[in-house]
Order: C-alpha cells, then sequence, then structure tokens
C-alpha cells in the first residue's frame, strides 16, 4: 500500500467516524406538530401583559391561535384539556438581538455563520443561515424564551435581521419575519466611511424613484433590498451607547428619513428629550454588564431599564453581546436584575414581550395573550424571572414544544455517575 492510499484511506475513514457520530452542531428534539383538537389551559393565573392578571383562568388555543382566555369558559368539543392550577402562563419571551442560530462554536469557524463578506449587504437575510438543529435553541425554550430577532453583523450594512421562532424543522419554518430590521454600523461623523454611506443611500433613491417611475433597468439585489427601509416601513438599528453616538444616530436618521432603533443606549437618560422627540426606542444589551466608562456607577447597566421607564422612553431588553451568544437563556434572568433595581416586575415582563414585539411590529402576533394572536406561550410555576422556577410545557403557534435540552441531559448522565458510584464497594 502506498502512502497516497494510506493518506486517502485516512481521510475517508475520518469522514466515516465523523457522519457515524452525533452531530456536535446538531440537537436531537423533535420540532412539535400542529395540535388536531383545540388545548384548554384551565386553572393557571394568566398574564396577558396588556391587561389585569386573570386568577384561575382559562385560555384556550385553536388551530394555532389563542381563541379566547378568561374566567368559566365554556369549552370546544374534544378539547385536550390540562389542569395547570397552580401554575402561571405568559407570553412567549423576545430577544430582541440575538445571535441565536447563526452561531455555534465561536472557535469553529465552520458553526459561525452571522456575518458576510463585503460592506453593504442589505439583500442579506439572517433567516437563511438559521441553523434549525443548534443545541443552543432548546436550551433556550428551557426559560421562556421563544422568540428571537436573529441578527447579522459586519460591514457597514449587516444585512437584515429576522424574528424568528425557536421551533421548526427549516429556517423557512422558523422565520416569523424574514425581514424585521436592518442592521446598520454608523461611522463616525465626517467620515469618508459615512460619505460613501450617505452615497449609497442616495444612489438607493434614484433607483427606488426609476423603479416606482416603471422605468426598464436592471434589477439590483442590493438597491432593491433598501427599498422598503427607505420608506420606512422596515426599522434600522444603529448600535449607540455615549450621548455623542446617540445624537448623531438620530441626526443621521432624521435627515435620511429613516426609522431608527438604538441598540444600546447607556447614555440614553442624558439624550431622553431628544428620543421621545422623533418616538426612537432604545434596545438596552442587558443588565448583567460594567459600565463602559471608568468613573460611572457600578449599577450602570443594573438600573438603565428603571430610568428609561421613568423617563418615558420606549425600551426593550435584550440579552446583549457581552452575555455571548449562547447565553439567550438568561433573558428573563436579565429583566430579574433590573427589577432588583428599580424596575417593576410587570414592566420587566413587558420589556420582554409585549414592548419588544411593538418596537419590531409584530405586536399584532405576539407578545401578549389575547384572542387572536399566536399562541406562542409557556406555562411555568414560579416567577419566571427567576432562577429557582421552572417552564413546564410550552407552545409556539400552537405546537407543543419539547423542553429537554443537552444540558438537561448532561445532569441526567451526571446525577447517575454520582449515585452509581456511591452504591460500589470502596477499594
Amino acid at each position: 500500500m502506498t502512502f497516497r492510499t494510506l493518506t486517502l484511506l485516512c481521510r475517508l475513514c475520518g469522514i466515516v467516524l465523523l457522519l457515524g457520530r452525533p452531530s456536535l452542531y446538531g440537537s436531537d428534539q423533535i420540532p412539535g406538530a400542529p395540535s388536531p383538537h383545540p388545548i384548554v389551559i384551565r386553572g393557571a393565573t394568566l398574564h396577558p401583559v396588556t391587561s389585569d392578571v386573570i386568577e384561575n383562568g382559562t385560555l384556550i388555543i385553536v388551530d394555532g391561535k389563542i381563541s379566547a382566555l378568561g374566567k368559566d369558559l365554556p369549552l370546544p368539543e374534544s378539547a385536550v384539556v390540562i389542569d395547570a392550577a397552580g401554575a402561571d402562563v405568559y407570553p412567549g419571551f423576545i430577544d430582541a438581538y440575538a445571535r441565536i442560530g447563526t452561531v455555534e462554536l465561536p472557535s469553529v469557524r465552520a458553526s459561525v455563520d452571522d456575518a458576510e463578506t463585503g460592506l453593504y449587504n442589505p439583500n442579506v437575510k439572517v433567516k437563511s443561515a438559521i441553523n434549525p438543529d443548534s443545541e443552543l435553541i432548546p436550551v433556550s425554550r428551557r426559560t421562556g424564551v421563544l422568540l428571537a430577532l436573529a441578527a447579522p453583523r459586519g460591514g457597514t450594512i449587516s444585512g437584515h435581521a429576522s424574528v424568528i421562532q425557536l421551533d421548526g424543522w427549516t429556517n423557512d419554518d422558523m422565520a416569523l419575519v424574514p425581514e424585521a430590521a436592518l442592521v446598520i454600523s454608523l461611522p463616525s461623523p465626517g467620515s469618508s466611511a459615512e460619505r460613501t454611506l450617505r452615497e449609497f443611500l442616495d444612489q438607493a433613491r434614484r433607483y427606488d424613484r426609476a423603479v416606482s417611475s416603471g422605468s426598464n433597468l436592471r434589477h439590483d439585489l442590493k438597491l432593491a433590498a433598501m427599498r422598503p427601509v427607505l420608506h420606512r416601513e422596515i426599522p434600522v438599528v444603529i448600535r449607540a451607547n455615549r450621548w455623542n453616538e446617540i445624537n448623531h444616530a438620530v441626526a443621521f436618521a432624521v435627515e435620511q428619513n429613516l426609522r431608527l432603533i438604538i441598540r444600546g443606549g447607556e447614555d440614553a437618560p442624558i439624550c431622553a428629550d431628544l428620543l421621545r422627540q422623533h418616538d426612537i426606542p432604545v434596545m438596552v444589551e442587558g443588565t448583567h454588564r460594567l459600565p463602559t466608562r471608568s468613573d460611572a456607577p457600578y449599577d450602570t447597566g443594573y438600573a438603565l431599564p428603571a430610568k428609561l421607564n421613568a423617563l418615558g422612553i420606549r425600551f426593550c431588553l435584550t440579552g446583549g453581546e457581552a452575555a455571548g451568544h449562547g447565553n439567550v437563556r438568561n433573558l428573563p434572568f436579565q429583566a430579574g436584575t433590573a427589577v432588583a433595581y428599580g424596575l417593576s416586575p410587570e414592566e420587566a415582563i413587558r420589556a420582554i414581550t409585549f414592548a419588544p414585539a411593538q418596537i419590531l411590529n409584530i405586536d399584532q402576533r405576539v407578545g401578549s395573550l389575547e384572542p387572536g394572536k399566536d399562541a406562542t406561550l409557556f406555562l411555568c410555576e414560579g416567577d419566571p424571572l427567576e432562577v429557582v422556577s421552572s417552564v413546564k410545557a410550552a407552545w409556539i403557534q400552537g405546537r407543543p414544544v419539547e423542553l429537554d435540552d443537552r444540558q438537561e441531559q448532561l445532569h441526567r448522565k451526571y446525577q447517575q455517575k454520582y449515585q452509581q458510584r456511591a452504591r460500589l464497594p470502596q477499594k
């Protein structure tokens, strides 16, 4: 056997071993199937978010939608009845800015697909890169996070972020809104990069006018992808923390007539009048983070949601890039920290349900428990903002989702290990 033949054989054996072992990047949970019967959750405390809490309430799901909720409701025929006495029902939590589904292991390049080459990629949709088999998805569902805005990065115009449901066979199944927001990295004022961005936007406007007038011109994917943004149908997300960055982002958006969402917003309280004047919401990048200034109070991140709420600035809470791509699961606990530093529990729940739904313009479908909305919700015991609480069941568009995950499997494995070893005879 020659060395070349041996090398090829070794490579082939390596491929066979790789294909024959469980995937490092694939979960084995089976996506939920639509229920052929109505589902009734009875006896639970219902938290609609947009209205008063309903004690000992009943919620009815029909064809993936919330059909009714209240007290003493007539039950539909052939319904599957779930006795949830002592439990609470909440709308699914929404992480308003995350990398879930596009990054598995940052150190393994083949599992990272959240950035495209080039500086201007408005035609890119993150939905196309979502890995439905990510191990991080079932882990996130365990804490009630059932939706997320999966966002791209890199370049000046990174691409379109997509609202995804954390369950489904394919990325098309998971995509609730494929083009929910355009992510822009705004260059510094007066730089050549900012001038180039302005020129690109001017070119996109000329293209839009030509298309609107019926001109026969060659289709341009990048310029065509800008049309909903220029018509203010889709917002732009710009990261800005310092007051001068926020002022620059607002001035740029007003000048270009763009719908703006600020991501970060550490100095947003200083710019409160400006943000209220233009009705610009803020995506707070988590509470579990250090201040960006050495002379800032230690609780700058912890107390920011309460400050924004007191100032009347629209905001929602995200897991934050500082928390890492794999920690979407910690979103409710970030909200819990905000409660410890002045935000009311009701507003904290709103900041990860209805508030992000409003900001992302999906509040007609998700974000609260209301008749006609998607039955994307979960059943839990205890306060979902506390680590010791437990999500017992969850549904996405009325489909029951599996709550087992790799971390739970490892917990069971090593629990058995120590129980078995404790029974072994001592040497």
